[in-house]
């Protein structure tokens, strides 16, 4: 039982960062997915993204945090 709730209070931090930074993403100097490095193609009728910078950044911090929580909850 007690791995339960440490997964859920897990979970709970992980969407109220989630939310603080979805709430500030406006006024980042950056934005996730207009990043230099993503693929934007445009033609007339024809948009083609490929956020492949964004998708590197978002799979390492995850990477991290799961690493780092992994270890502490074991």
């Amino acid at each position: 039982m007690a791995e339960i709730g440490k997964s859920i209070i897990f979970i709970g931090i992980i969407i109220v960062v989630i939310g603080i930074v979805l709430s500030f993403s406006d006024k980042l100097p950056f934005s996730l997915g207009k990043l230099p490095g993503d693929i934007v193609y445009k033609k007339e009728h024809t948009t083609f993204y490929f956020p492949i910078t964004t998708s590197i950044i978002v799979s390492i911090v995850l990477s991290l945090l799961f690493t780092f929580f992994g270890k502490f909850f074991k």
